[in-house]
């Protein structure tokens, strides 16, 4: 069976103009989101501290993990209120729940950091 038309191509061909669209995303939402560049920084603060907190590997995969977790579902949020933009800046009931979803989203994803990094600080401290 003869593969359909991609149009990113076939093979390490599509991923490399994968991984070009990827680099587009983020520069598209660091110049464009500033929640997603308030988020980076904040990413870009506790980064050196998960090496003080963590007590294991696996400690410090969890605190990383939290950290990109919130940058994934700003870029989420932001593509959603794009193509929600792109479809129509006209006031609407399902634009503005998707809207507000996302957002919720992305509260949810600060709170998973927050949980983790201040229980992590907690057990620093207190000792467990």
């Amino acid at each position: 069976m003869k593969d359909v038309f991609k149009p990113n191509g076939l093979g390490f061909k599509r991923v490399f103009k994968a991984t070009y669209c990827s680099y587009l995303g983020f520069k598209a939402a660091f110049k464009e989101e500033a929640a997603f560049r308030q988020e980076l920084l904040i990413c870009i603060i506790l980064f050196p501290f998960s090496f003080l907190l963590a007590s294991s590997l696996l400690h410090w995969a969890i605190l990383m993990c939290s950290l990109l977790v919130v940058l994934i579902v700003e870029l989420l949020n932001s593509a959603i209120e794009a193509l929600t933009d792109r479809v129509s800046t006209e006031l609407h009931v399902l634009s503005g729940r998707a809207k507000d979803m996302g957002s919720a989203a992305v509260t949810l994803s600060l709170m998973i950091l927050v949980i983790l990094w201040g229980v992590s600080l907690y057990m620093k401290i207190v000792g467990s």
